[in-house]
């Protein structure tokens, strides 16, 4: 059975399984979203949910129907700083909300469930739609990573965006979070 990490009113994230791998695949090559991220290969993702223990693949669906509709990579999760990375963050289902949600559940099974002190992600500098939904939830601009991929022969900059527990805390007080 399938281990859920966090549920909200219209979504929850479950930990990935090996039959989630062409899920998982055909979101990442999807042209609408690989101009965004750093694809893996199938590989890589069979690896990360067989026996990652640091890094995790994490399946958003809807709580009624259980289909799923994103998936998120998670990196960090064993490092003594207690500082996660969410390494991709990709809503197949797209207008509908999900990804406040999501960022939302997210927040809540770092900071609320793990502990975790820190969560930070990049995010390309052209994406307005995330940077626009990583800000509106709470993430703050850290840095910018100039020219520091290479992507069909263009160099591309970086915006790091950051969140701190407290932070989080504060927007759960003020109501903004999940919970409240």
């Amino acid at each position: 059975m399938a281990e859920i990490l966090q549920s909200g009113e219209r979504l929850q994230l479950r930990k990935a399984e090996l039959t989630d791998l062409d899920y998982i695949m055909k979101l990442e090559y999807e042209p609408e979203n690989l101009k965004f991220i750093v694809p893996f290969d199938r590989e890589f993702h069979t690896r990360i949910i067989a026996e990652g223990k640091a890094a995790m693949d994490v399946i958003v669906e809807e709580r009624a129907t259980g289909a799923a509709v994103g998936y998120l990579m998670i990196n960090g999760l064993t490092t003594p700083a207690k500082e996660i990375e969410w390494t991709h963050v990709i809503i197949g289902k797209k207008g509908l909300g999900y990804g406040h949600e999501a960022m939302k559940l997210l927040k809540a099974w770092a900071f609320d469930t793990l502990g975790f002190h820190r969560a930070w992600l990049d995010c390309k500098d052209y994406n307005a739609r995330a940077l626009h939904l990583y800000e509106s939830e709470g993430m703050l601009r850290e840095g910018l990573i100039r020219e520091t991929i290479l992507t069909n022969g263009v160099y591309e900059n970086l915006v790091i965006l950051g969140i701190l527990d407290r932070e989080y805390r504060a927007r759960k007080e003020q109501g903004l979070e999940l919970g409240c």
